[in-house]
């Protein structure tokens, strides 16, 4: 008979984990013991955040649920960010935490709280597991973090039940759904009639049409009818964007926004494939609903994974199911035609071309540039929080699914480099590039220890002006004093070396140019530190 430990390890490792990561404390011990027999290898990080994070950045490149594992009480508490981060942005995640037993608990304080009710608002769900059903509730967590919209389950295992032998039981059988498709009917019958008669549609996709694995048919579904494609952050990649039906990714920009909410405006159909709003701004709340002036009134058809109940915008038909066969069966009997006959999407994607270049001798953009330039068409990129995030998101042409990874629905910071450092473990043959702020790699600098000892080869593209460049941007923009933003010069390449890295300090295209040059064949980190000048940052976004 397994313990308890054992148990959890072996429903994971069928769940398809292969790595935990976190920090041990006395409490979780036996279940690094049961997770480690089972094939499940622990990786040991220097904060529960960045393991949380390292553990998102492996279901990135392998599509099994992340595993965080965290001790009592402060354990718990430091990985309040990384597992909101997963909340919002739909990242599957099993947060497995030890706690003192219930009777314990009575009389015992220190270190104590109760972790679900910590977590409950930025959870999926928090199980407690007891005796006796072991098996069942774990294959519970990983079905509830990987059903709908994916997110957190928290687990939590008392001391004493970790040790404890359990009955043999069978694997319990995840229960999916098999895709649902839009019935027959009045709605479904009004949405090819949309489609067929469009003479300027558009598609906005989001995240949940790569939780649903419904990227080639998105992707098929806009070359067959030729309509321009608009993505979330997150779904940058769906269509590769050097394709002409791509205008590239949305949400954080006021700058791109100026070029694509009026195309939105002037659509007379909108599709929706797999669109969460929640990675986007107030600006595109309703955007399709900002223009009273037209002939015909757009028409809006939303394909979702769940129902609509954040508000941030209306669809006239709503199919909730599977994005993917969801398409599918709305395309059925719909014939091809010419759309968009004066090219205004064309002329769009053109503007921001022009507008998100790299044409300047050095800076944010030379530097974004440079590296596309060098990153083979499969090398994966990671972004921190700040504003060179939203430079590089509009710059940065993705040519598969997955290859810009990000905070963009919690925008929190202090995530690119262990983002990085997790997906370069699962898919250690692919580059993998880290784009930071200074103030972001400083929240970070424990993890270039892991790196080393983990021999990992990500590059770290740190961009260094000693500001908060984009709170700072905010406070002249809302006329208040420079408060708050400013910070003193680290030696970052002074750092990765001591850590056992390689760091170079970065002043022109040639110098990073050459400092990238062999950086992914190393059996070690490289560290790029680029200096670019104070409010560069003015009217590039």
């Amino acid at each position: 008979m397994a313990n308890a430990a054992e148990i959890i390890g072996k429903r994971l490792y069928h769940a398809g984990c292969r790595r935990a990561f976190g920090i041990p404390g006395g409490e979780v011990l036996v279940l690094m013991e049961g997770l480690k027999s089972s094939g499940i290898d622990f990786v040991l990080t220097k904060h529960e955040n960045c393991a949380g994070f390292m553990a998102e950045g492996g279901f990135h490149a392998n599509g099994a649920p992340g595993i965080l594992l965290a001790t009592i009480g402060p354990g718990v508490a430091n990985a309040v960010n990384v597992v909101a981060n997963a909340y919002q942005d739909r990242v599957p995640l099993i947060f497995l935490t030890g706690c003192v037993d219930a009777d314990e608990a009575l009389t015992y304080t220190h270190q104590v709280f109760d972790h679900g009710d910590l977590l409950k608002p930025i959870t999926k769900g928090s199980i407690k597991i007891v005796d006796g059903a072991v098996g069942v509730a774990i294959d519970k967590a990983v079905a509830i973090a990987l059903d709908g919209q994916p997110g957190p389950v928290h687990v939590d295992l008392p001391i004493s039940v970790a040790v404890k032998s359990q009955p043999d039981c069978e694997m319990t059988v995840r229960n999916t759904p098999s895709p649902a498709v839009p019935a027959d009917g009045v709605d479904l019958e009004a949405a090819r009639n949309w489609l067929q008669e469009a003479l300027r549609p558009l598609m906005i996709a989001g995240v949940d049409v790569l939780n649903q694995k419904a990227m080639t048919t998105v992707a098929e579904f806009v070359q067959d009818f030729r309509i321009p494609l608009i993505t979330t952050y997150k779904a940058k990649g769906v269509l590769p964007e050097d394709d002409p039906l791509a205008l590239g990714g949305a949400g954080l920009s006021p700058l791109a926004d100026q070029y694509l909410l009026p195309l939105v405006q002037e659509s007379d159909l909108i599709l929706l494939a797999g669109y969460d709003p929640i990675e986007m701004r107030t600006g595109w709340r309703n955007p399709w609903r900002q223009s009273g002036n037209r002939n015909v009134r757009c028409k809006v058809i939303e394909f979702c994974a769940v129902p609509n109940t954040h508000y941030m915008h209306q669809a006239d038909l709503s199919f909730v199911g599977h994005v993917g066969e969801g398409l599918k069966t709305l395309r059925q009997g719909v014939s091809k035609k010419t759309v968009w006959k004066n090219e205004q999407p064309q002329k769009v994607r053109k503007e921001l071309k022009s507008v998100f270049s790299g044409a300047e001798n050095w800076g944010p953009g030379a530097v974004i540039e440079t590296v596309r330039e060098v990153l083979p068409r499969n090398g994966v990129i990671t972004a921190d929080s700040g504003a060179h995030r939203i430079l590089l998101s509009q710059m940065w042409e993705c040519y598969e699914p997955r290859g810009l990874l990000q905070s963009s629905a919690l925008c929190t910071m202090g995530c690119a480099v262990p983002l990085a450092m997790g997906f370069q473990i699962a898919e250690p043959e692919r580059p993998v590039v880290a784009f930071v702020g200074d103030a972001g790699m400083e929240m970070v600098l424990g993890e270039l220890a892991t790196l080393r000892d983990l021999n990992l080869p990500v590059v770290i593209v740190v961009f260094i002006d000693e500001s908060l460049a984009l709170i700072e941007l905010k406070q002249r923009k809302s006329k208040l004093a420079n408060l708050g933003v400013d910070f003193g010069a680290t030696d970052f390449p002074a750092v990765a070396e001591a850590l056992g890295g390689i760091g170079h300090l970065i002043s022109n295209r040639s110098e990073l140019e050459n400092a990238l040059t062999g950086a992914f064949d190393r059996k070690t980190f490289t560290l790029l530190a680029c200096r670019i000048a104070e409010k560069v940052y003015d009217g590039r976004f």
